[in-house]
């Protein structure tokens, strides 16, 4: 049995890793800005903290309050948004957005919990091929590109400066998930993507540590 924490665990792939870590019987830890009836459905198996918004000081200053004295196996951190900008129509406010929730909020949450990690424990961050730079194809969509490109350097060198307490860090691309995010038009589940990532980290070590992956098993272009 381990302890998992999950941000941005109310619904889409964060909700369905609880559920899989749950049925796994590991201690979960479920990290939301605010519940949902599925995210309440687990209560009996699953610890929810509520009010855990991590792109502001009062969110990670909740789940420092809640998570105290807790030691962490796996921490996923999965909160993320996606907002649409082109050339002709750049909204600096959402990018700088983007960059506060998909980068900068998963290294605090990391940062903030860091000394509640076991040696050995593991750090998976759910990112996206849209971060790739090699990858890019069509263009557009600045924010989340970049953030999550930022999100990758980051974890990256958290995989550097975590690998003398042998933490590896995951560096995951969830798939096209059918998922609010993309108004459900993707082509898997977010129970299947949820599975494939349960099982890429099963299989997480120091030398898979800092490998931008796609949750098939691909390997991933920077």
């Amino acid at each position: 049995m381990k302890t998992v924490v999950i941000t941005g665990a109310n619904r889409g792939i964060g909700l369905a890793l609880a559920t899989q870590y749950a049925q796994q019987n590991h201690v979960v830890y479920a990290l939301c800005r605010q519940s949902s009836a599925e995210l309440a459905a687990l209560e009996s198996n699953v610890k929810v903290i509520e009010g855990v918004d991590v792109a502001q000081e009062v969110g990670i200053e909740t789940m420092i309050t809640q998570l105290r004295g807790v030691k962490i196996d796996l921490l996923i951190c999965n909160a993320g948004i996606l907002r649409d900008e082109s050339l002709h129509q750049l909204n600096v406010d959402s990018i700088r957005q983007q960059f506060e929730v998909n980068a900068l909020a998963p290294l605090r949450v990391v940062a903030a919990l860091q000394a509640q990690l076991v040696n050995g424990a593991k750090v998976a961050m759910i990112t996206s091929r849209m971060g790739s730079i090699t990858d890019n194809t069509s263009g557009g969509r600045y924010g989340y590109r970049m953030s999550k490109a930022a999100l990758n350097a980051a974890s990256m060198s958290l995989s550097h400066d975590l690998a003398p307490r042998q933490i590896a860090v995951g560096i995951y691309h969830p798939g096209y998930v059918q998922t609010g995010m993309v108004n459900y038009g993707g082509d898997i589940s977010a129970n299947e993507s949820a599975l494939r990532l349960v099982g890429l980290i099963d299989t997480l070590s120091l030398e898979t540590s800092g490998v931008f992956k796609h949750s098939n098993g691909q390997d991933l272009p920077w």
